[in-house]
């Protein structure tokens, strides 16, 4: 951000942005996560750096764009979901920042499914209690 008063000037790091964007995507209805992928593992191990999983940022003097890989939750409208997504990762990363969001592309890289539950054993059935 430019400086406009004479106070200095005001850098927000791609990792701070990532990490807003990684939270409203999470809180976003329709989302179940984020995925990592193998190239970003494979980022954290080689490099230490701690990469927010799922999210890639670009961070400009007065503008950012960034990009999600999701898993959508099995029943949502994909569409719907991204686009509520993008939406509320917008408006968070705009609110909490001031940098203008230029783009937030979203790439669903999977959906997940409900998990059953445990059937019951009859007591009988069951070998230690």
């Amino acid at each position: 951000m430019a400086d406009v008063k004479g106070n200095g000037v005001v850098r927000i790091a791609d990792d701070v942005v990532a990490v807003i964007a990684g939270i409203a995507a999470t809180e976003t209805a329709g989302i179940a996560g984020m995925s990592g992928g193998i190239t970003e593992g494979l980022a954290r191990r080689v490099s230490g750096k701690n990469v927010q999983k799922g999210v890639s940022v670009e961070v400009g003097e007065f503008e950012a764009a960034i990009d999600l890989r999701v898993i959508v939750a099995y029943g949502s409208k994909i569409d719907e979901a991204c686009r509520t997504l993008q939406q509320n990762v917008r408006d968070a990363v705009e609110s909490m920042t001031g940098l203008r969001v230029v783009e937030v592309n979203v790439k669903v890289e999977g959906v997940e499914f409900p998990k059953p539950e445990k059937e019951q054993l009859p007591e009988a059935a069951q070998r230690v209690k």
